[in-house]
């Protein structure tokens, strides 16, 4: 009888445990079956994403190009499986090592669910990609992410949020070496002197300043499917009135979801240029998009949906009008719900991104602006 037993029950439980995973294979299908935008049709339809995670260097558009300096043969692979951080002896396993202290190209995953509080700000070193997918990341509830005078940087599929002002002190810095850092604003991420940057897929919200600073000479810049959501001031473009360097700045704005209940500087502009395209805007309270001297800004493709009462203009502009006349704000193919408005500039030709061929990609219709955005933040 024994025998008769198991001549049955063996080849059902055999069929069991090497078949593949029902669940699994149908979240695969829904997947290869969504319709997505191009970053993420790139890699999210490969099942096998996990073994191939270094494809996503390939993915980027826009004004980061593609960001192939991040991988080859001697790329690094860095799992952070340590929450704890010393912002001046990092312990090897955590954070701050892999991003700070590691001179090489360094490809940086989490080994499991993890919230970090970083003690100082963390100071991110070129050719550096921190990649969240897999793993629940929050960096949260004190200091959160710097790029000082780095370039070649990813950040990815990371939530970040609650971060807070930071006294002067000293931390590891880019280069590996303890440096003095000064008074820090509690922005979620802040570029400073940073090139060849693209930050993708995550969501940022709820800090003491704002959620995204691209400062002081900062270019080549793409910040694409990430939400933003529950802040005041969201994103800067340019340090300040004053810093002229600036003007070379160019940052592409793509596939983005503004809200709900953001307030202003979506972006903000000062002096150069910014190609914001194909994101959400779910309602603000003071302004959308706005900037002081003379910033060029092709809005292209928009959904831009106005808040139930209070401000329906998208734009806001800070100077006098004969100021005013060196704006160059326009809107091309944007749509506007709930009256939202759009003030664009009068006459003059449309600044066009001159993007090379590694950059480009097609803008398309407003119509498809919910579909290319349903998946922004954190996946």
């Amino acid at each position: 009888m024994a025998s008769i037993f198991w001549h049955f029950v063996l080849p059902i439980f055999l069929a069991t445990i090497f078949s593949p995973n029902p669940t699994y294979g149908a979240k695969q299908s829904k997947i290869i079956g969504m319709k997505m935008n191009v970053i993420d049709r790139c890699w999210r339809r490969d099942p096998q994403w996990r073994t191939h995670r270094v494809q996503l260097a390939n993915c980027s558009i826009g004004y980061a190009g593609k960001m192939m300096n991040n991988i080859g043969s001697d790329l690094i692979y860095y799992e952070v499986i340590d929450t704890s951080d010393d912002p001046i002896n990092p312990k090897p396993g955590t954070l701050r090592y892999g991003a700070s202290v590691i001179q090489q190209k360094v490809w940086i995953t989490f080994k499991s669910d993890m919230k970090i509080t970083l003690a100082k700000p963390l100071l991110i070193s070129s050719f550096t990609a921190i990649d969240g997918r897999g793993a629940n990341v929050h960096i949260a509830h004190n200091a959160c992410f710097m790029i000082f005078k780095a370039t070649n940087v990813i950040i990815h599929n990371v939530r970040i949020h609650d971060c807070k002002a930071q006294a002067p002190g000293l931390v590891m810095g880019p280069n590996g070496k303890v440096i003095s850092l000064g008074q820090v604003d509690g922005d979620a991420i802040r570029l400073v002197t940073a090139s060849k940057i693209w930050i993708d897929h995550n969501t940022l919200q709820d800090c003491e300043d704002g959620l995204l600073d691209v400062t002081r000479g900062s270019t080549d810049v793409t910040i694409s499917n990430n939400w933003f959501r529950n802040q005041d001031k969201v994103m800067l473009l340019g340090h300040d009135d004053g810093y002229i360097r600036d003007q070379n700045m160019k940052v592409t704005v793509v596939y983005n979801h503004f809200g709900p209940n953001c307030n202003q500087r979506m972006p903000r502009i000062r002096h150069g240029y910014a190609h914001v395209a194909n994101n959400l805007y779910q309602g603000w309270m003071q302004y959308a998009i706005g900037g002081s001297m003379g910033p060029s800004l092709k809005s292209q493709s928009n959904l831009f949906i106005a808040p139930e009462s209070g401000n329906k203009e998208v734009t806001w502009r800070k100077g006098n009008s004969e100021n005013g006349n060196m704006w160059e704000f326009h809107s091309v193919g944007d749509a506007f719900e709930n009256g939202a408005s759009f003030t664009v500039t009068k006459g003059g030709r449309v600044p066009k991104p001159n993007y090379s061929e590694e950059q480009y990609f097609k803008v398309l219709d407003v119509k498809s602006v919910r579909f290319l955005t349903r998946s922004s933040g954190v996946l």
